[in-house]
C-alpha cells in the first residue's frame, strides 16, 4: 500500500527525501533509484500531476509546499498536467533493474509515461540556437531596461537644474 514505507528513515527525512525525488522526476522524466523509492515517488507523483490538472489557486499552493523548485511547479502546471488531461491516472512507468553491484538492493527506472517529446533531450544544434535566443533577449531586456533608466534620469536632472539657479541668485 503506497504510503506506509518507511525507507529506514524518520518521518521529516523521508519526506524531505521523498519531496525531492517527486521535484526531480519531474523535471528531468527519468529517475533510477531503489524500487521501494520508486513505488513511492511513483504514487506522490501521481498526486501531483493529479492537481496540476485541476489548475486552481489552492491546487499551485499545495504543489509549491510540496515541490522543491518554483519553475518545476510552473513546468508541471503549464506543460507536464495538459499531456495527462485526458488520462485518469497512471502518469508514471516503474521498471525493474535489477540488483545494485554494492549492496544488492533491487534497482528501478521510474520515468513519466506518454512526456517523451517533453523530456526529449534537443540536439547540440538546437541547444545552440535555443542558447543564442536566451542570450538575445536578455540582452534586449537589458537595453530596455538601461533606456528606461536614462528617461528617468534625464527630467530629473532639469528638475535640480533651476533649483541651484534659484540658489545663486
Amino acid at each position: 500500500m503506497p504510503g506506509t514505507r518507511k525507507l529506514g528513515r524518520k518521518t521529516d527525512h523521508r519526506m524531505s527525501m521523498l519531496k525531492g525525488l517527486v521535484t526531480i522526476l519531474l523535471e528531468k522524466g527519468k529517475l533510477e533509484t531503489t524500487l521501494t523509492r520508486a513505488k513511492e515517488v511513483s504514487a506522490l507523483t501521481d498526486k501531483m500531476v493529479t492537481l496540476g490538472k485541476t489548475n486552481t489557486l489552492a491546487a499551485k499552493r499545495q504543489a509549491f509546499a510540496f515541490i522543491t523548485k518554483p519553475s518545476v511547479v510552473t513546468k508541471l502546471f503549464d506543460s507536464i498536467a495538459p499531456i495527462y488531461e485526458e488520462r485518469n491516472g497512471g502518469y508514471t512507468r516503474v521498471l525493474k533493474l535489477g540488483p545494485r553491484r554494492g549492496d544488492g538492493a533491487e534497482m528501478a527506472l521510474i520515468e513519466m509515461v506518454d512526456a517523451e517529446a517533453l523530456y526529449a533531450p534537443a540536439t547540440k544544434k538546437e541547444q545552440r540556437e535555443k542558447n543564442k535566443a536566451d542570450i538575445k533577449a536578455a540582452k534586449e531586456a537589458e537595453a530596455k531596461k538601461d533606456k528606461a533608466a536614462k528617461t528617468e534620469e534625464t527630467p530629473v536632472k532639469e528638475a535640480e537644474a533651476p533649483a541651484e539657479d534659484a540658489k545663486s541668485e
